[in-house]
């Protein structure tokens, strides 16, 4: 049986870029207790419209509940649950006992799926889980494949693992230095992510003379981890029992998730249509080289890694840039209802993409900006963000396909390749 996608959706427009590019499942965040409190999240009042569009497309829906209440935040939390409980989600994600606790005795035919923050290193540890009634395991970043291999088989519940996305250099994502530079706690979903600042080391006789501990033009990101990319590793995942497969990246843009998710979708349909013979396309690799990345890794999958490490280059690259997403197409003539995310201009060349690794490259056009208010048409050159245009879009263009434009050659260079350990 082929493992569930699942796929973060961090906005209502998130959600419908991740069902449109084919994932199972996705994962949201409430405005409490998740562990993204800036990722936008959705309110209390947008939850059943988020719900309906999901079920209507046979999407299922996880809620994250998993961030580690203080005491004195129970009584909230108890009112938020209780908020939550009429909802229809398929799952919520918990990480604390407490909270497992709570949401028994509050919602007690809730299904629970455990979160990653838990830190499930080994299967002692997914047993006793499993003894407490959860119904999916996320096992820690840290398990190599062997240990994944043989906690699925002693489980009689589903395992689900991170296929890609950012790395924490703590224990899944357990980190309390967030805490210490800026008391913003990472565990309450306040992260300020200064794993992924500048560094430089001072010397206590020479105030103020900064010296890079491995320099180059950028600066120092001593704590810079490369990105996790399991693609070529599905087969291996599959057959070591694996249910679901995750994404990473609730705080990650639109262009970011469909590039991701359309990759690893057409590679687990390509498996499931002849496992025999399935190899990794190096086209799904250059493409996951075109979408936001600090380098990609393997991880802690084959052993102790020595290249998950730090990229000591600046934060992220990426060949190309997101610059509308498609909100209609009109079937008489062609041209599409444009919602503009960054500047391009007539005479430009661009992709189009969309699922199942649907790439259209193409001119632009005649660009007739959208005037709000009274939606009067005016030509123009150039377009600008926040603003909405129609212009001619290649035949097979659909709403929620983006378009993106170059910014260097779209190869994958050997430093962002996945490397074993």
């Amino acid at each position: 049986m082929l493992p569930e996608l699942l796929a973060p959706a961090g906005t209502m427009e998130k959600l419908k870029i991740a069902i449109h590019y084919g994932a199972d499942a996705v994962y949201l965040g409430g405005e409490q207790f998740g562990l993204r409190a800036m990722a936008g999240n959705f309110s209390s009042d947008e939850f059943p419209a988020a719900l309906d569009l999901c079920h209507r497309h046979g999407v299922k829906a996880y809620l994250t509940v998993n961030s580690y209440p203080d005491d004195h935040q129970l009584d909230q939390l108890e009112r938020y649950l209780q908020r939550m409980a009429p909802l229809p989600f398929d799952a919520y994600i918990v990480a604390d006992p407490g909270v497992l606790r709570m949401v028994r005795r509050i919602s007690p035919h809730r299904e629970l799926h455990l979160s990653t923050q838990a830190n499930t290193i080994n299967r002692e540890a997914a047993l006793f889980w499993q003894d407490q009634g959860v119904s999916r395991i996320n096992l820690a970043r840290e398990m190599t494949l062997d240990g994944i291999r043989t906690t699925a088989k002693a489980l009689t519940i589903p395992c689900e693992v991170f296929v890609h996305g950012a790395l924490c250099i703590a224990y899944s994502g357990r980190c309390l230095l967030s805490s210490a530079l800026t008391g913003r706690s990472a565990n309450q979903g306040a992260c300020t992510q200064p794993c992924r600042w500048r560094y430089t080391l001072q010397e206590e006789s020479r105030p103020g003379v900064y010296l890079p501990i491995e320099e180059d033009h950028h600066g120092t990101f001593i704590f810079n981890s490369k990105d996790l990319c399991l693609l070529e590793q599905l087969p291996e995942l599959i057959s070591a029992g694996v249910g679901a497969l995750k994404i990473e990246g609730r705080m990650k843009g639109v262009h970011y998730l469909a590039g991701v998710l359309r990759v690893y979708r057409t590679a687990l349909d390509a498996y499931a249509r002849d496992p025999l013979h399935y190899s990794t396309d190096p086209a799904w690799l250059e493409e996951l080289a075109t979408v936001s990345n600090r380098g990609y890794t393997t991880g802690f999958l084959f052993g102790d890694p020595r290249d998950v490490g730090q990229s000591y280059q600046a934060g992220y690259q990426r060949s190309h840039q997101l610059v509308g997403v498609v909100e209609s197409v009109d079937p008489n003539n062609g041209t599409g209802l444009v919602a503009v995310r960054n500047r391009f201009r007539a005479g430009d060349q661009l992709e189009l993409i969309g699922p199942a690794m649907k790439q259209l490259t193409f001119t632009v056009g005649e660009l007739q900006l959208q005037h709000p208010g009274d939606d009067t048409l005016s030509a123009t050159e150039v377009v600008h963000p926040n603003q909405r245009l129609i212009m001619p879009l290649p035949a097979g263009a659909a709403p929620d396909d983006l378009l993106r434009l170059p910014q260097t050659d779209c190869t994958l260079p050997p430093e962002v390749r996945p490397s074993h350990g």
